[in-house]
Formats: structure tokens, sequence, C-alpha cells
């Protein structure tokens, strides 16, 4: 009886060591290509991340978030999870790269038109302005108050524009389409106030 015992516990002794030892081979065999495609969607992230971070920055935190996931599942050695992980962060950076320059080109877009459009709105803002402040009476709808005032959005709309081509020629395009677009409400703003002709294309 004693014999035959030890006989079956060798034998579950036996199969739970080979079970253990072909879970170690299997997570073994996992661990360099996890390693490899951590390090891969590493490099990949590098090369686009400061371009990116400037057009599409929540889907760089994405990224960087499912990079952490595999890095960790890497420290638990859950090598499976990792390559999983590394793997979906590749495939992250790889339409990052792809959504940072359609967004790059929109805004450059974006900002050409405005680049063309508001400057002359500002010019013909300073003409109106300049011949009312010579007006010995001022036409109907409009009193001395309207004109200070659109006085003070034109001061408005030359700063917020000087303060967007700045940005633009510092390459910040995103900050430089939204200041542009600042100015560009501000003179909408005040050549309605002043009764003039706002151009179509500024009111889109």
């Amino acid at each position: 009886m004693r014999t035959g015992g030890m006989r079956r516990a060798l034998g579950v002794g036996s199969a739970v060591l080979i079970a253990a030892l072909a879970l170690v081979a299997c997570e073994s065999a996992d661990k360099a290509p996890a390693a490899a495609a951590i390090t891969a969607a590493q490099t990949a992230l590098d090369a686009v991340r400061a371009e990116a971070a400037k057009f599409v920055p929540d889907q760089v935190k994405a990224v960087e978030d499912a990079l952490t996931t595999a890095k960790a599942n890497f420290e638990k050695q859950d090598f499976k999870a990792a390559l999983a992980s590394a793997q979906d962060a590749a495939a992250k950076t790889k339409d990052l790269g792809a959504a940072a320059a359609a967004k790059k080109a929109e805004l450059t877009k974006a900002w050409e038109e405005m680049s063309s459009g508001v400057p002359k709105m500002a010019e013909a803002i300073k003409g109106r302005v300049e011949i009312l402040s010579k007006s010995k009476k001022l036409p109907a709808g409009l009193d001395k108050a309207k004109l200070d005032g659109a006085k003070a959005g034109l001061a408005a709309l030359d700063q917020s524009w000087t303060e967007a081509a700045d940005a633009f020629k510092s390459g910040n395009v995103t900050d430089a389409v939204a200041k542009a677009k600042t100015a560009k409400d501000k003179a909408v703003e005040v050549m309605t106030a002043l009764n003039m002709t706002v151009p179509s294309a500024a009111t889109k």
C-alpha cells in the first residue's frame, strides 16, 4: 500500500512539475517578444511625440497609457498581456502620426485663410475709425460711446493678431489659430458696431 501510494504521489508530483516547467517555458518564450514590442512601441512614440503633442495631445496620452500598461504587465511577468498592450500601443502610434499630420494640415489651412482676411478687416476698421473720428457729426446709429468702444476693440484686435503671428512664427500653429480666431471675432464685432459690411468668409 505504501509503495503504491508513493508511486501515485510521485506521479502527481511529476505531472505538477511538468506543468510548471511548461508554464515557465511558455512565459520565457513570450518574454523576448514582449520586451522587443515594448521597445519598438517606445521608439515609435518617441519619434512622433513632439509633433503629435502639438496637434493631438489626447491621442498621445492614449499611447502613453498603453505603454505604461505594457511595462507594468512585463514587470509582473505577465508577458502575454505585456505583448498585447505593447502591440496596442504600436497600433495607436501609427494612427497618431497620421492624425497629427491631418490636424496640422487643417490648422495650417485655417491660418492661411485668416492671415489673408483678418489684417484686411483690421485695416478697413482703422480707416473707418479715422474717418469717424474726424467727422463733426456721427452717422445715425453711432455715438461717441460706440466709437470709443470700436477704438478699444480695434486695439484688442491688433493685440490678438500680433500674438497670433508670433505664435505662428514660433511654430505653435494650434495657439496661432486660436488667437487668430479671437482677432477675427473681435473684427466682426467691431465692424458690426460701426455698421460696416462684414466679409462673408469671416462669418463662417
